[in-house]
């Protein structure tokens, strides 16, 4: 007799098995089958929902020279992170300075660490973001805002230009916007 698949692996390939006194269910997902997140990374594929993870999130990245994995220089209040380089070098701007995460290396942030991490080379980074717990509490999202001549804490607004999905930030204190993001590779470096 076949175990009844939980509500949150319905519509994916599901292979369910039962295993000693548990029920085990496994699933998997092409990456490329997951569609590309507007993000500041040529490719951005999040897999948490796709895959079911209900208790860390789970994303894969391809970042061109200048992409960067997130928007901001910024912390998370409660979640970790890990950022394992699959190919190229991935440098990370950190309260320490800047670190080179080499493919086959992975680096972990904790809780209420400020990161971020770019391609500041001339190849192609991939990697693998994983965070834990899955909801990460508030988070600080630092930009530099020429208005008010230092970095400021931000908003992220999704916006429609011209038909086309973008992502703004604006800065907290003064409104002004600090960063302007469109979906897939961008021209030169990624603010």
């Amino acid at each position: 007799m076949r175990a009844p698949v939980p509500p949150i692996l319905e519509n994916r390939e599901t292979h369910v098995f039962a295993a000693a006194d548990r029920i085990v269910a496994m699933d998997h997902v092409r990456i490329d089958d997951v569609e590309n997140a507007l993000q500041p990374a040529a490719v951005m594929r999040q897999l948490t929902d796709p895959l079911g993870c209900t208790d860390m999130a789970l994303n894969y990245y391809e970042l061109e020279p200048g992409d960067s994995f997130a928007f901001a220089y910024h912390r998370h209040e409660v979640q970790e992170e890990l950022f394992y380089i699959l190919s190229g070098v991935a440098t990370f701007e950190t309260e320490d300075g800047p670190i080179d995460v080499e493919a086959g290396e992975i680096v972990r942030f904790p809780p209420g660490e400020f990161q971020r991490g770019w391609n500041r080379g001339g190849e192609r980074v991939t990697a693998l973001a994983l965070g834990a717990p899955l909801e990460y509490g508030e988070q600080v999202k630092l930009r530099q805002c020429d208005v008010c001549e230092t970095r400021t804490d931000n908003t992220l607004e999704r916006r429609s230009d011209d038909g086309k999905s973008v992502v703004v930030a604006l800065c907290l204190e003064c409104g002004a916007e600090t960063g302007c993001w469109t979906e897939g590779s961008m021209p030169g470096a990624v603010p």
